[in-house]
């Protein structure tokens, strides 16, 4: 008897199925228009792309409004192109996409093509569409490929790829519709907020991107972040001091974990480290480890206790010159180059007094997550999305709509074989392989690891089966064989099959023998060249068929099941004939966690002989739920993870938009002013507290600190004295002070080389800031988890804590902006003069004639850099990091630095 539900949705459809049928009123208006756009000539298709952008930019029309025509000219623009004709579902996979969400679609029923509808639509709005995928090779191939459709419609297409000029990947940004990978989308969004003028930007906003194989994008390779790191400031003294305060402690100041290999101090450790850490100066008198601004010292703390306690010389490391070096716990063999991170290396240094080699800092840093939710309208596609919709809904805000395929399919999907050994599981993998590849059947083995695929591919050897073996590392090849692996008799081993992009076809690959005919001569006609192939691939296609189409012969579980359809979905394309079946054993990693044990005794109750598996679908259901619960604690973990970049993720939209803000402002005076202000009320509100009475004042104090941080000298001790002064009117005079030492420098320097200075100084000084702040939060982050213990929630204190550290950093931006511009000056003629005379003398120097023959050779030395030798000619007090002491050289002179060249090439340049 059928359920409630099931007879629910026989009568009413699932809301799936609502979906798709609500879009049918579109197609049929898509597909009215076709005779129409049939009509129209090559230069008439481009006319109607202007019509569209013109109505949409100007006119103010809706894009889906547009929608049916747009869809039309592009469909017929794909025919004339490509040859290919884009069926309903394809259609209704474009209109999905235009709307914001994810198309399920099979593999096979032509996602790249589907891709190209909504991407031209959204691209009339002028603001420039992403398509993005997950390796080089799809970006170029989609890009030259579907390149060919936007240019019939008269539209521009970019690749961004790695290592590209600035000026090709800015013009590849420019484009109407631009071609790239996830990780070079995210690293220049990265790369553009750590410029300082607006020209150098490559991106021109984030308006709306269609993510192929979207689930491998925004899930698998969203657990980690993207990373710009560099080297950070030389922090030696900290780990020396810190260092020495560990002998300090006893056995019963800490608790050592060796199961864990973990170390945490007891509660005692925690009182005594505080004592220790005030006399040592590490933490100042009243501060103590709990305090935001201790999370740095507290964390340098543990990472010392770790190295000491846990870290021991001869056994996980050796000091070979002057150097630590990491031993194998394996192999017992030294792992050179090889060095351990968040500053335990360092620790470890310092514990045996050898040089101490900076910390690589973060720089900048997002998640796949926060940079797709950039984007004002996101879609994607995949073949399989559906078992991770809540994710997608939850983190995205995107749908998943199952679009139907073009024809049934016919694939049988046979109950997994389970075997009680790895060996019998193998053993009966390589017999239906014989057995299939007998009857010249295609066979695409599914392996978990590149070992596993080797193992297989030995034991073929043995049999005297030819196969191939794709390798992850050559994208160019992968395709090609995977192109090759429905060919008559074809055995082909993968690790993978997400992300591909080339059908398996049977009988091989037409699009790719299209392809490349096209490619050796461009002035064939596509259809004469489809025509040609298909006739050549009809007979062995035939041939495959009668074999029973592609088997697809999967040797393990995956912990998701989108994997396995992933992999599953490969056969039984476009309506052909196929067959699936998963091979496993009681030794698989999934059958292992999850109650092999129980499973074990039912096969052996049962009697199992060697050999033989068990087949039921019982197993498969178990096996499923199995999958599910795992795919549901790794969302967890995903989402708890999200949850602590989110804090960082709203510091760092912060500080961005005020970066974009300065560059995009030809005036920043109002700011350094604000800033400026906000420092003097700072001041004054320390050295006078409101609603204090003036005996209780420190107009001493006021006077030294202006000095120091404002090189302002003013009688704060006669302004106090005077009847009926008050904060506020001590506060205003210094404001007017400050304005008029800075319309003094502004005078002497020019306006228009002040207002680039205050941007460049406000830049820097934002940069440095972010990237302490970078380095903080990642140190709050790994010991803010330890306050579970006491009954405070981790994310709760990481949010507050997080936002007491970004107030403190910009109040000490404030004050680092207000001192800089206050002790910047214009250098003298006499001192440029000096200068001058200076560098011609090292310039004059440098040219002389080698030493004669007969003197002594001089021991030979690293080659230096450019500019380590005219650095003995810098100008006086001069400072690489701070702009203050380079005077006020113009574009076209020579740079303050001593390197000889041109200020403008040099510390002037533009980064």
């Amino acid at each position: 008897m059928l359920g409630l539900g099931a007879i629910a949705r026989k009568v009413f459809g699932t809301p799936n199925d609502r979906k798709v049928k609500s879009v049918r009123p579109l197609v049929a208006k898509i597909n009215a228009l076709e005779p129409e756009y049939m009509a129209l000539s090559d230069e008439e298709i481009v006319a109607k792309t202007r019509e569209f952008q013109k109505r949409v930019q100007e006119g103010g029309e809706s894009l889906d409004d547009l929608l049916p025509e747009a869809f039309a000219n592009c469909r017929e623009a794909a025919r004339r192109a490509l040859g290919l004709r884009a069926f309903d579902v394809q259609l209704k996979g474009g209109i999905f996409l235009h709307q914001g969400n994810i198309s399920e679609m099979k593999t096979g029923e032509g996602k790249t093509l589907v891709a190209t509808f909504p991407a031209y639509l959204n691209a009339l709005a002028g603001k420039g569409v992403h398509v993005v995928t997950v390796n080089d090779y799809l970006v170029r191939r989609d890009a030259a490929w579907m390149g060919k459709i936007h240019a019939a419609l008269g539209m521009t297409t970019g690749v961004v790829v790695p290592h590209q000029e600035d000026a090709e990947k800015r013009a590849a940004y420019q484009a109407d519709i631009t071609y790239a990978t996830n990780n070079e989308l995210g690293f220049d969004y990265l790369r553009d907020n750590m410029k300082s003028s607006i020209a150098d930007m490559a991106q021109r906003g984030h308006f709306y991107a269609i993510v192929d194989e979207v689930d491998s994008i925004l899930i698998d390779e969203a657990r980690t972040p993207l990373i710009i790191s560099g080297p950070s400031q030389d922090r030696s003294d900290l780990y020396q001091k810190v260092d020495t305060v560990i002998p300090f402690l006893t056995d019963e100041h800490f608790k050592v974990d060796e199961k864990a290999r973990n170390v945490t101090f007891t509660e005692e450790g925690n009182e005594a480290l505080e004592k220790v850490l005030i006399d040592a100066g590490i933490l100042t008198e009243g501060q103590n480890l709990y305090d935001p601004e201790s999370t740095t010292i507290v964390h340098h703390v543990n990472q010392a206790l770790r190295a000491h306690k846990l870290f021991h010389k001869d056994q996980q490391y050796i000091v070979r010159d002057g150097e630590v070096m990491l031993i194998d716990e394996f192999t017992g063999r030294m792992m050179k180059g090889r060095r351990l991170s968040d500053g335990l290396h360092q620790a470890i240094e310092a514990k045996e007094h050898v040089k101490i080699q900076p910390e690589n800092v973060t720089l900048a840093s997002v998640t796949f997550q926060n940079y797709f939710r950039l984007y004002e309208k996101l879609a994607g596609m995949t073949g399989t999305a559906s078992t991770e919709a809540e994710e997608f809904r939850e983190i995205y805000g995107l749908g998943v709509v199952e679009v139907p395929t073009n024809r049934p399919i016919q694939r049988i999907d046979e109950h997994d074989q389970v075997y009680r050994t790895a060996r019998e599981k193998f053993e009966g993998i390589v017999k239906s392989i014989k057995e299939a590849n007998a009857k010249g059947q295609p066979i695409l083995v599914g392996t978990t690891s590149i070992e596993k695929s080797e193992q297989l591919s030995e034991l073929l050897k043995k049999e005297g089966i030819p196969h191939n073996v794709l390798n992850a590392r050559q994208h160019e090849q992968e395709a090609q064989i995977v192109a090759d692996a429905g060919k008559l008799g074809a055995v082909t081993i993968a690790t993978n099959m997400a992300g591909r992009g080339t059908d398996i076809q049977l009988g091989g690959n037409v699009e790719m023998k299209v392809l490349e005919a096209l490619a050796a001569d461009p002035h064939l006609h596509p259809d004469e060249v489809r025509a040609r192939i298909e006739a050549e691939h009809a007979d062995e296609k035939a041939a495959v068929l009668a074999a029973g189409g592609l088997f697809v012969l999967a040797t393990e579980r995956h912990e998701s099941r989108r994997i396995d359809n992933q992999l599953r979905g490969r056969s039984g394309r476009q309506g052909d004939p196929g067959r699936s079946a998963f091979f496993l054993s009681l030794e698989d990693d999934l059958m292992r966690i999850f109650g092999s044990e129980r499973l074990d005794k039912v096969l052996s109750s049962l009697g199992m002989k060697e050999g033989e598996a068990i087949v039921h679908p019982w197993v498969n259901k178990s096996l499923e739920k199995a999958q599910a619960k795992v795919e549901g604690r790794n969302f967890d973990i995903r989402k708890q993870l999200l949850k602590f970049d989110d804090v960082m993720n709203d510091q760092r939209k912060a500080i961005f938009s005020q970066r974009l803000e300065i560059m995009q402002a030809e005036d920043v005076s109002e700011i350094a002013m604000d800033m400026r202000h906000q420092v003097i009320e700072d001041l004054v509100d320390q050295h006078l507290p409101p609603k204090s009475y003036p005996d209780q004042w420190d107009p001493a104090g006021l006077a030294a600190d202006l000095r120091e941080k404002m090189t302002l000298d003013l009688p704060i001790a006669n302004w106090a004295a005077e009847e009926g002064v008050d904060q506020d009117v001590i506060r205003e005079r210094i404001a007017e002070a400050s304005d008029k030492m800075m319309a003094e420098k502004t005078e002497a320097f020019g306006l228009a080389t002040m207002e680039n200075i205050e941007k460049q100084v406000l830049l820097q000084a934002i940069d440095g800031k972010w990237r302490d702040h970078l380095l903080r939060l990642e140190h709050l982050r790994s010991v803010v988890g330890f306050r579970g213990y006491a009954q405070r929630d981790p994310l709760n204190e990481y949010k507050t804590e997080g936002f007491q550290l970004f107030e403190s950093m910009l109040n000490s931006l404030r004050q680092q902006v207000t001192e800089q511009l206050s002790r910047i000056r214009p250098i003298t003629k006499e001192e440029q003069e000096a200068m001058m005379r200076q560098m011609l003398a090292q310039q004059q120097a440098a040219s002389q004639p080698a030493v004669a023959a007969s003197a002594p050779a001089p021991a030979p030395v690293a080659p230096a850099p450019a500019l380590a030798a005219p650095a003995a000619v810098a100008m006086a007090g001069f400072d690489e990091a701070d702009p203050t002491t380079w005077g006020n050289p113009g574009r076209n002179d020579l740079c303050p630095c001593g390197s000889g060249e041109k200020f403008k090439h040099c510390h002037g340049k533009l980064v």
